[in-house]
Protein backbone atom coordinates (compact mmCIF):
# COMPACT_ATOMS: atom_id res chain seq x y z
CA UNK A 1 0.00 0.00 0.00
CA UNK A 2 2.87 2.44 0.78
CA UNK A 3 4.86 1.64 -2.74
CA UNK A 4 1.06 2.32 -4.12
CA UNK A 5 1.20 5.51 -2.22
CA UNK A 6 3.96 6.56 -3.31
CA UNK A 7 3.97 5.76 -6.89
CA UNK A 8 0.70 8.13 -7.16
CA UNK A 9 2.36 10.84 -5.27
CA UNK A 10 4.89 10.55 -7.94
CA UNK A 11 2.92 10.22 -10.84
CA UNK A 12 1.23 14.01 -9.54
CA UNK A 13 4.45 15.31 -7.72
CA UNK A 14 7.85 13.78 -8.24
CA UNK A 15 9.17 13.55 -4.86
CA UNK A 16 10.96 10.67 -5.50
CA UNK A 17 13.28 12.05 -8.36
CA UNK A 18 13.37 15.49 -6.29
CA UNK A 19 14.85 13.30 -3.25
CA UNK A 20 17.48 11.45 -5.28
CA UNK A 21 18.77 14.50 -7.19
CA UNK A 22 18.70 16.68 -3.83
CA UNK A 23 19.45 14.02 -1.20
CA UNK A 24 19.63 10.44 -1.46
CA UNK A 25 22.08 10.06 -5.03
CA UNK A 26 23.22 14.28 -4.71
CA UNK A 27 26.93 13.19 -5.55
CA UNK A 28 29.31 14.81 -2.86
CA UNK A 29 32.75 14.88 -3.29
CA UNK A 30 34.45 12.17 -1.06
CA UNK A 31 37.14 14.34 0.92
CA UNK A 32 34.55 16.90 3.01
CA UNK A 33 35.63 17.78 6.48
CA UNK A 34 33.96 18.39 9.07
CA UNK A 35 34.04 22.42 8.20
CA UNK A 36 31.34 21.23 5.31
CA UNK A 37 28.44 20.59 8.39
CA UNK A 38 28.36 24.04 9.12
CA UNK A 39 25.37 24.45 6.19
CA UNK A 40 23.47 21.71 7.47
CA UNK A 41 23.54 23.40 11.00
CA UNK A 42 22.01 26.65 9.92
CA UNK A 43 19.15 24.58 7.96
CA UNK A 44 18.81 23.18 11.79
CA UNK A 45 18.49 26.01 13.75
CA UNK A 46 16.57 28.17 10.86
CA UNK A 47 13.61 25.42 10.93
CA UNK A 48 14.51 26.06 15.14
CA UNK A 49 13.93 29.71 14.79
CA UNK A 50 10.70 29.66 12.67
CA UNK A 51 8.92 26.52 14.77
CA UNK A 52 9.98 28.50 18.37
CA UNK A 53 8.88 31.54 16.59
CA UNK A 54 5.28 30.54 15.79
CA UNK A 55 4.39 29.14 19.24
CA UNK A 56 6.16 32.56 20.79
CA UNK A 57 3.61 34.45 18.36
CA UNK A 58 0.39 32.79 20.04
CA UNK A 59 1.31 34.81 23.64
CA UNK A 60 3.18 37.58 22.39
CA UNK A 61 1.51 41.12 22.15
CA UNK A 62 2.99 43.55 19.88
CA UNK A 63 2.24 46.80 21.42
CA UNK A 64 4.36 49.09 23.23
CA UNK A 65 1.89 48.50 26.67
CA UNK A 66 2.18 44.83 26.17
CA UNK A 67 4.99 43.48 24.51
CA UNK A 68 7.32 43.13 27.73
CA UNK A 69 4.57 41.79 30.02
CA UNK A 70 3.80 39.07 27.75
CA UNK A 71 7.46 38.25 27.18
CA UNK A 72 7.59 38.09 31.01
CA UNK A 73 4.38 36.38 30.71
CA UNK A 74 5.67 33.81 28.48
CA UNK A 75 8.41 33.45 30.21
CA UNK A 76 7.05 32.50 34.09
CA UNK A 77 3.38 31.36 33.12
CA UNK A 78 2.94 29.93 29.53
CA UNK A 79 3.66 25.70 30.17
CA UNK A 80 7.61 25.47 28.57
CA UNK A 81 7.49 29.22 27.69
CA UNK A 82 11.07 29.89 29.52
CA UNK A 83 12.29 27.01 27.28
CA UNK A 84 10.64 27.95 23.89
CA UNK A 85 11.81 31.66 24.71
CA UNK A 86 15.77 30.28 25.76
CA UNK A 87 15.31 27.95 22.60
CA UNK A 88 14.82 30.88 19.90
CA UNK A 89 17.06 33.44 21.69
CA UNK A 90 20.21 31.47 22.03
CA UNK A 91 19.10 29.76 18.13
CA UNK A 92 19.15 33.56 16.81
CA UNK A 93 22.93 33.66 18.31
CA UNK A 94 23.73 29.96 17.10
CA UNK A 95 22.16 31.01 13.60
CA UNK A 96 25.06 34.09 13.29
CA UNK A 97 27.65 30.86 15.11
CA UNK A 98 26.92 28.78 12.20
CA UNK A 99 26.82 31.08 9.30
CA UNK A 100 29.86 32.85 9.83
CA UNK A 101 31.57 29.58 10.21
CA UNK A 102 29.97 28.53 7.03
CA UNK A 103 31.31 31.80 4.85
CA UNK A 104 34.72 31.55 6.52
CA UNK A 105 34.94 28.10 5.21
CA UNK A 106 33.48 29.29 1.89
CA UNK A 107 36.68 31.61 1.92
CA UNK A 108 39.27 29.51 3.24
CA UNK A 109 37.99 26.60 -0.19
CA UNK A 110 37.59 29.43 -2.58
CA UNK A 111 33.65 28.27 -2.84
CA UNK A 112 32.74 32.02 -4.18
CA UNK A 113 34.93 31.25 -7.36
CA UNK A 114 33.52 30.37 -10.33
CA UNK A 115 31.33 28.74 -11.20
CA UNK A 116 29.97 29.25 -8.08
CA UNK A 117 29.37 33.29 -7.86
CA UNK A 118 25.86 33.14 -8.14
CA UNK A 119 25.87 30.34 -4.94
CA UNK A 120 28.07 33.42 -3.13
CA UNK A 121 25.66 35.98 -4.17
CA UNK A 122 22.68 33.88 -2.75
CA UNK A 123 24.58 33.25 0.55
CA UNK A 124 25.31 37.25 0.83
CA UNK A 125 21.25 37.88 0.54
CA UNK A 126 20.63 35.58 2.94
CA UNK A 127 23.30 37.34 5.51
CA UNK A 128 21.90 40.63 4.78
CA UNK A 129 18.21 39.42 5.23
CA UNK A 130 19.11 37.33 8.31
CA UNK A 131 20.54 40.60 10.20
CA UNK A 132 17.53 42.80 8.93
CA UNK A 133 15.59 39.50 10.55
CA UNK A 134 17.43 39.90 13.62
CA UNK A 135 17.54 43.69 14.20
CA UNK A 136 13.85 43.27 13.81
CA UNK A 137 13.48 40.56 16.40
CA UNK A 138 15.77 42.12 18.88
CA UNK A 139 13.54 45.35 19.38
CA UNK A 140 9.85 43.00 20.08
CA UNK A 141 10.78 41.80 23.74
CA UNK A 142 10.78 46.43 24.53
CA UNK A 143 13.53 46.25 26.90
CA UNK A 144 16.12 48.64 27.32
CA UNK A 145 18.92 47.33 25.10
CA UNK A 146 16.20 46.50 22.96
CA UNK A 147 14.43 50.03 22.55
CA UNK A 148 17.79 52.07 23.12
CA UNK A 149 19.69 49.76 20.51
CA UNK A 150 16.92 50.41 17.77
CA UNK A 151 16.93 53.95 18.55
CA UNK A 152 20.83 54.05 18.01
CA UNK A 153 20.75 52.16 14.66
CA UNK A 154 17.71 53.34 13.08
CA UNK A 155 19.10 57.36 13.78
CA UNK A 156 22.20 55.63 11.72
CA UNK A 157 19.72 56.47 8.04
CA UNK A 158 19.60 60.00 9.22
CA UNK A 159 22.85 60.41 8.07
CA UNK A 160 22.09 59.62 4.37
CA UNK A 161 21.97 63.52 2.93
CA UNK A 162 18.39 64.49 1.63
CA UNK A 163 16.82 61.50 2.05
CA UNK A 164 18.24 60.51 5.64
CA UNK A 165 15.55 62.22 7.79
CA UNK A 166 12.26 61.30 5.82
CA UNK A 167 13.85 57.42 5.70
CA UNK A 168 14.51 57.22 9.14
CA UNK A 169 11.20 58.45 9.98
CA UNK A 170 9.49 56.09 7.53
CA UNK A 171 11.42 52.95 9.08
CA UNK A 172 9.96 53.99 12.71
CA UNK A 173 6.95 54.63 11.41
CA UNK A 174 6.66 58.16 14.22
CA UNK A 175 8.59 60.40 14.94
CA UNK A 176 10.44 58.34 17.93
CA UNK A 177 10.44 54.39 18.98
CA UNK A 178 7.33 53.93 20.00
CA UNK A 179 3.96 51.80 19.06
CA UNK A 180 3.81 51.57 16.01
CA UNK A 181 7.55 50.78 15.03
CA UNK A 182 7.14 47.74 17.37
CA UNK A 183 4.38 46.60 15.55
CA UNK A 184 5.74 47.13 12.17
CA UNK A 185 8.94 45.19 12.84
CA UNK A 186 6.70 42.33 14.66
CA UNK A 187 5.04 42.27 10.79
CA UNK A 188 8.36 42.04 9.42
CA UNK A 189 9.90 39.73 11.83
CA UNK A 190 7.15 37.42 11.70
CA UNK A 191 5.90 37.28 7.89
CA UNK A 192 8.07 39.09 5.47
CA UNK A 193 11.58 38.71 5.97
CA UNK A 194 11.03 35.12 7.30
CA UNK A 195 9.95 33.72 3.57
CA UNK A 196 12.11 36.42 1.88
CA UNK A 197 14.70 34.10 3.41
CA UNK A 198 13.17 30.84 2.88
CA UNK A 199 12.89 31.50 -0.75
CA UNK A 200 16.42 32.88 -0.89
CA UNK A 201 17.69 29.35 1.12
CA UNK A 202 16.06 27.57 -1.37
CA UNK A 203 17.70 29.52 -4.48
CA UNK A 204 20.78 29.29 -2.81
CA UNK A 205 20.34 25.48 -2.62
CA UNK A 206 18.89 24.95 -6.06
CA UNK A 207 22.22 26.56 -7.49
CA UNK A 208 24.38 24.66 -5.09
CA UNK A 209 23.27 21.55 -7.13
CA UNK A 210 23.11 22.67 -10.26
CA UNK A 211 27.10 23.15 -10.07
CA UNK A 212 27.60 20.96 -7.57
CA UNK A 213 29.57 21.61 -4.66
CA UNK A 214 33.14 22.51 -4.20
CA UNK A 215 35.50 20.49 -2.07
CA UNK A 216 38.46 21.02 0.50
CA UNK A 217 40.80 20.66 -2.76
CA UNK A 218 39.39 23.13 -4.31
CA UNK A 219 39.32 21.33 -7.79
CA UNK A 220 36.43 19.68 -9.80
CA UNK A 221 35.42 16.11 -9.29
CA UNK A 222 36.00 14.13 -12.83
CA UNK A 223 35.18 10.93 -14.32
CA UNK A 224 37.24 8.15 -15.62
CA UNK A 225 38.75 8.16 -19.20
CA UNK A 226 36.33 7.45 -21.89
CA UNK A 227 32.76 8.94 -19.97
CA UNK A 228 30.67 10.92 -22.15
CA UNK A 229 32.01 14.63 -21.65
CA UNK A 230 29.22 16.70 -20.07
CA UNK A 231 28.75 19.44 -22.64
CA UNK A 232 27.61 16.34 -25.11
CA UNK A 233 25.04 15.46 -22.59
CA UNK A 234 22.01 17.83 -21.95
CA UNK A 235 21.95 20.66 -19.26
CA UNK A 236 18.70 19.16 -17.78
CA UNK A 237 20.04 16.12 -16.93
CA UNK A 238 22.59 17.39 -14.60
CA UNK A 239 21.73 15.18 -12.12
CA UNK A 240 21.76 12.01 -14.40
CA UNK A 241 25.66 12.45 -15.43
CA UNK A 242 26.79 12.54 -11.63
CA UNK A 243 24.52 10.07 -10.33
CA UNK A 244 25.34 6.72 -12.53
CA UNK A 245 27.61 4.79 -10.13
CA UNK A 246 29.56 3.53 -13.00
CA UNK A 247 30.96 7.23 -13.50
CA UNK A 248 31.59 8.20 -10.38
CA UNK A 249 35.13 8.10 -8.98
CA UNK A 250 35.52 11.47 -6.71
CA UNK A 251 32.01 11.86 -5.39
CA UNK A 252 30.30 9.61 -2.99
CA UNK A 253 26.15 9.76 -2.87
CA UNK A 254 25.06 12.29 0.07
CA UNK A 255 23.07 9.96 1.82
CA UNK A 256 23.88 7.73 3.72
CA UNK A 257 27.04 8.82 3.87
CA UNK A 258 27.27 12.47 4.75
CA UNK A 259 24.08 11.85 6.37
CA UNK A 260 26.10 10.48 8.77
CA UNK A 261 28.66 13.15 9.38
CA UNK A 262 25.95 15.93 9.31
CA UNK A 263 24.46 13.68 11.96
CA UNK A 264 27.21 13.57 14.11
CA UNK A 265 27.67 17.30 13.78
CA UNK A 266 24.69 18.08 14.72
CA UNK A 267 24.59 15.71 18.11
CA UNK A 268 27.69 17.78 18.99
CA UNK A 269 26.16 21.19 18.16
CA UNK A 270 22.93 19.67 20.03
CA UNK A 271 25.38 19.41 22.74
CA UNK A 272 26.61 22.64 22.99
CA UNK A 273 23.25 24.21 22.26
CA UNK A 274 21.66 22.39 24.93
CA UNK A 275 24.29 23.46 27.47
CA UNK A 276 23.51 27.03 26.70
CA UNK A 277 19.45 26.85 27.46
CA UNK A 278 19.75 25.08 30.46
CA UNK A 279 22.65 26.46 31.89
CA UNK A 280 23.94 29.63 30.62
CA UNK A 281 21.36 31.53 28.29
CA UNK A 282 22.28 34.92 28.89
CA UNK A 283 26.19 33.65 27.71
CA UNK A 284 27.45 36.46 30.12
CA UNK A 285 25.52 38.92 28.74
CA UNK A 286 26.31 38.39 24.96
CA UNK A 287 23.39 36.54 24.00
CA UNK A 288 20.82 38.16 26.32
CA UNK A 289 22.09 41.43 27.47
CA UNK A 290 21.17 42.49 31.47
CA UNK A 291 19.75 46.13 30.90
CA UNK A 292 16.69 44.03 28.84
CA UNK A 293 15.56 42.25 31.90
CA UNK A 294 14.21 46.04 32.64
CA UNK A 295 10.99 47.26 30.63
CA UNK A 296 11.66 49.91 27.96
CA UNK A 297 12.07 53.58 29.31
CA UNK A 298 12.65 56.48 26.72
CA UNK A 299 13.23 58.67 30.04
CA UNK A 300 16.09 56.55 31.12
CA UNK A 301 19.29 56.03 28.85
CA UNK A 302 21.46 52.76 30.05
CA UNK A 303 25.24 53.85 30.68
CA UNK A 304 27.02 51.66 27.63
CA UNK A 305 24.40 51.42 24.44
CA UNK A 306 25.51 48.57 22.36
CA UNK A 307 23.95 45.88 19.51
CA UNK A 308 23.86 42.12 20.01
CA UNK A 309 27.20 40.45 19.73
CA UNK A 310 26.76 39.67 16.20
CA UNK A 311 26.18 42.66 15.09
CA UNK A 312 29.37 44.54 16.64
CA UNK A 313 32.05 43.97 14.31
CA UNK A 314 30.07 46.30 12.05
CA UNK A 315 29.37 48.60 14.60
CA UNK A 316 33.24 48.62 15.53
CA UNK A 317 33.79 49.50 12.28
CA UNK A 318 30.94 52.65 12.36
CA UNK A 319 32.58 54.01 15.54
CA UNK A 320 36.19 54.15 14.00
CA UNK A 321 35.31 57.06 11.99
CA UNK A 322 34.90 60.03 13.38
CA UNK A 323 32.13 61.33 10.74
CA UNK A 324 29.09 59.77 11.04
CA UNK A 325 28.42 59.75 7.44
CA UNK A 326 31.61 57.95 6.43
CA UNK A 327 31.30 55.50 9.53
CA UNK A 328 27.69 54.17 7.63
CA UNK A 329 29.37 53.94 3.96
CA UNK A 330 32.56 52.14 5.31
CA UNK A 331 30.23 50.00 8.07
CA UNK A 332 28.14 48.71 4.93
CA UNK A 333 31.11 48.81 2.49
CA UNK A 334 32.34 45.48 5.08
CA UNK A 335 29.38 43.33 3.80
CA UNK A 336 29.63 45.01 0.09
CA UNK A 337 33.06 44.04 0.43
CA UNK A 338 32.41 40.64 1.11
CA UNK A 339 29.84 39.93 -1.53
CA UNK A 340 32.29 41.20 -4.11
CA UNK A 341 34.84 38.46 -3.26
CA UNK A 342 34.31 36.28 -6.82
CA UNK A 343 35.89 39.51 -8.65
CA UNK A 344 38.24 40.97 -6.17
CA UNK A 345 40.34 36.91 -5.84
CA UNK A 346 41.48 36.48 -9.31
CA UNK A 347 43.62 33.78 -8.40
CA UNK A 348 43.24 30.43 -10.51
CA UNK A 349 43.56 28.11 -7.05
CA UNK A 350 40.67 27.60 -5.22
CA UNK A 351 41.76 26.08 -1.92
CA UNK A 352 43.81 27.89 0.82
CA UNK A 353 46.20 23.66 0.80
CA UNK A 354 47.66 25.02 -2.73
CA UNK A 355 47.63 29.19 -1.95
CA UNK A 356 50.34 30.80 -0.78
CA UNK A 357 52.02 31.88 2.37
CA UNK A 358 51.12 35.60 1.82
CA UNK A 359 46.72 34.48 1.26
CA UNK A 360 46.93 32.20 4.44
CA UNK A 361 48.42 35.40 6.81
CA UNK A 362 46.00 37.72 4.88
CA UNK A 363 43.04 35.66 5.45
CA UNK A 364 44.32 34.58 8.85
CA UNK A 365 44.65 38.32 9.82
CA UNK A 366 41.15 38.91 8.43
CA UNK A 367 39.87 36.45 10.76
CA UNK A 368 41.51 37.69 13.81
CA UNK A 369 40.56 41.33 12.66
CA UNK A 370 36.67 40.36 12.52
CA UNK A 371 36.65 38.76 16.07
CA UNK A 372 38.85 41.61 17.70
CA UNK A 373 36.15 44.24 16.14
CA UNK A 374 33.64 41.90 17.47
CA UNK A 375 34.83 42.41 20.51
CA UNK A 376 35.61 46.06 20.57
CA UNK A 377 32.29 46.62 19.70
CA UNK A 378 30.83 45.58 22.72
CA UNK A 379 33.32 47.74 25.18
CA UNK A 380 32.62 51.79 25.64
CA UNK A 381 34.28 53.48 23.24
CA UNK A 382 36.91 55.09 25.26
CA UNK A 383 39.75 56.63 23.08
CA UNK A 384 42.13 53.68 23.26
CA UNK A 385 39.27 51.38 22.04
CA UNK A 386 38.72 53.45 18.88
CA UNK A 387 42.52 53.41 18.47
CA UNK A 388 42.52 49.49 18.37
CA UNK A 389 39.15 50.22 15.77
CA UNK A 390 40.57 51.94 13.51
CA UNK A 391 43.60 49.93 13.21
CA UNK A 392 41.96 46.04 13.09
CA UNK A 393 38.93 48.26 10.11
CA UNK A 394 42.24 48.64 8.31
CA UNK A 395 43.64 45.15 8.65
CA UNK A 396 39.45 44.34 7.71
CA UNK A 397 39.49 46.05 4.39
CA UNK A 398 43.22 45.23 3.96
CA UNK A 399 42.88 41.46 3.52
CA UNK A 400 40.22 43.08 0.24
CA UNK A 401 42.60 45.21 -1.49
CA UNK A 402 45.94 42.72 -0.95
CA UNK A 403 43.77 39.77 -2.38
CA UNK A 404 42.86 41.90 -5.14
CA UNK A 405 47.18 42.67 -6.26
CA UNK A 406 48.39 39.51 -5.34
CA UNK A 407 46.25 36.98 -6.23
CA UNK A 408 46.71 36.79 -10.32
CA UNK A 409 50.05 36.42 -10.09
CA UNK A 410 50.17 34.22 -6.76
CA UNK A 411 52.91 31.35 -6.50
CA UNK A 412 50.78 28.17 -5.84
CA UNK A 413 51.48 24.79 -4.96
CA UNK A 414 50.98 22.22 -7.59
CA UNK A 415 46.99 21.36 -7.70
CA UNK A 416 46.06 17.57 -7.62
CA UNK A 417 44.11 15.92 -10.71
CA UNK A 418 41.58 14.47 -8.46
CA UNK A 419 40.48 15.28 -5.08
CA UNK A 420 42.34 13.55 -2.41
CA UNK A 421 40.70 11.88 0.47
CA UNK A 422 42.01 13.72 3.66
Amino acid sequence: MFKRFVEWMDARIPMTKTWNIHLAQYPAPKNFNMWYVFGFLATIVLINQILTGVWLTMNYVPSADGAFASVEYIMRDVEYGWLLRYMHSTGASAFFVVVYLHMFRGMMYGSYQKPRELIWLFGMFIFLVLMAEAFMGYLLPWGQMSYWGAQVIISLFGAIPVIGDDLTLWIRGDYVISGATLNRFFALHVIALPLVLVILVFLHIVALHEVGSNNPDGIDTKKPKGSVPDEDKPKFKFHERFTNKKDIVDSIPFFPYYIIKDLFGFGVFLFLFCYVIFFNPEMGGFFLEPPNFEPANPLKTPEHIAPVWYFTPFYAILRAVPDKLFGVILMFAAIVFLALLPWLDRGRVRSIRYRSLLHKLNLGVFAISFVVLGYLGTQPATPVATIFAQIFTFLYFAFFGLLWFYSKREKTKPVPERVTSK
